[in-house]
Formats: structure tokens, C-alpha cells, sequence
């Protein structure tokens, strides 16, 4: 099921707008799915920003990596410590059971909110995974 309240990318990012213009950023259930067991997330460092459609991280599983891409400009301000190395519960495959919860990758600070509307809405995203 494919969550109506988030924004997409065609490269499987999702986007939850929070409070005070803060983006919580993700990897969709469709592309968990596709990438299988995921073994390791190369998160950002905080404090770092990043444009629209800059590579964000990479998600790595069994079968494959593929790169993460930031789905809206601004500054990383938290990272998810479940999906972190250093964090002694460290437990990547979180993604795989929720992704569009406790999987979340990146709190973004967005510079330029209008960039949005740049974003599919649930439909649009239902449309290419039916096509993929």
C-alpha cells in the first residue's frame, strides 16, 4: 500500500512533510522490496546540505547497492540511529519491515518548500511501480 499523505520520486524516495518545514525522508516499500534483504544504509553526516536530486546515501542489501537521492534541497539536521552503525541496536533491516515508519532515513530542514510540487503525489508513484 502506497501511504497517501507522503510526496514521491521517480527513484523511490519518499517525503513526509513535518513541523517548522522539517522533511522526513525515505526509501519506498516498493523499493525495499526490489533491493530484498538490506544489510547496511550509508546515511548523510548532519549539518550537511544537499539539493534536490543530490545523491542523499546508498542502501545496500544482499543483492545490490542503489544510491538514495535527496528528494527536497536542504540541510540534514538528524539521521535515523536505528539505521546507524555506531548505534549499538543498529538494525538496517527496519527499512525492509517498515519503510514508511520506523525506516526512515533523514530529517531535512528544506530550503525551498516549493520544490514539492516537483514531487508525485500517491497516485502518480502507484502509476510506476504498476509499470516497473
Amino acid at each position: 500500500m502506497i501511504p497517501q499523505d507522503l510526496k514521491y520520486t521517480e527513484e523511490h524516495e519518499w517525503v513526509k512533510v513535518l513541523d517548522d518545514g522539517v522533511a522526513l525522508v525515505g526509501i519506498t516499500d516498493f523499493a525495499q522490496e526490489q533491493l530484498g534483504d538490506i544489510v547496511f544504509v550509508e546515511l548523510p553526516e548532519v549539518g550537511v546540505s544537499f539539493k534536490q536530486h543530490d545523491l542523499l546515501g546508498t542502501v545496500e542489501s544482499v543483492k545490490t547497492v542503489s544510491d538514495m537521492f535527496t528528494p527536497v534541497s536542504g540541510e540534514v539536521i538528524e539521521v535515523n540511529p536505528i539505521l546507524s552503525e555506531d548505534n549499538e541496536g543498529f538494525a538496517p533491516e527496519i527499512i525492509n519491515q517498515d519503510a514508511y515508519g520506523q525506516g526512515w532515513i533523514a530529517k531535512i530542514k528544506m530550503s525551498d518548500v516549493s520544490e514539492l510540487e516537483n514531487l508525485l503525489d500517491a497516485a502518480a508513484y502507484k502509476k510506476i511501480t504498476e509499470e516497473a
